[in-house]
């Protein structure tokens, strides 16, 4: 079975379960590593995962790979995580779960906007740029990720 079938599939198996604990299945990565596979899985939730939604989803994963046929005969490493904060902000749910960040954004036109989330909706992110509000379409988003801010002095 080629790679894209099986994470096609994957996909399919995985993310019901996984919905059902509370669970987004925000991405899927399946590598060669050697004479093994490294099957690599990040979930997420409104609020961010704890450990223990990482350990939870460990097992469950590990529970339907082993009644399934998916992941063929070729022996495979398994690793559940949460995203990481290069992750890009590609869904409304990713704007939504990262609301106050600071936030690059590069538009469909070239143009590079900084700014911190206020709000969003399916269609939209409300921006605080230098004080300002600016209101940017998601469809205009051509990439955009949060800027990781040390020393963040609370206002």
């Amino acid at each position: 079975m080629a790679t894209d079938q099986t994470k096609d599939r994957l996909v399919s198996e995985l993310t019901p379960p996984l919905l059902e604990m509370g669970l987004d299945l925000e991405g899927l990565e399946l590598t060669p590593a050697g004479r093994r596979r490294l099957l690599r899985v990040a979930v997420d939730k409104d609020g961010g995962v704890t450990m223990d939604d990482v350990a939870e989803a460990t097992k469950e994963v590990s529970r339907l790979l082993d009644a399934s046929d998916v992941m063929g005969e070729q022996p495979y490493t398994l690793e559940v995580t949460s995203p990481g904060t290069d992750r890009p902000l590609t869904l409304p749910r990713h704007w939504r779960r990262n609301a106050g960040r600071l936030v690059k954004v590069r538009t469909q036109d070239g143009e590079t906007v900084r700014g911190r989330i206020q709000s969003n909706d399916d269609d939209s992110v409300l921006l605080d740029v230098d004080g300002a509000p600016r209101e940017l379409p998601l469809s205009q988003v051509a990439k955009a990720h949060v800027e990781v801010e040390f020393n963040r002095k609370e206002s």
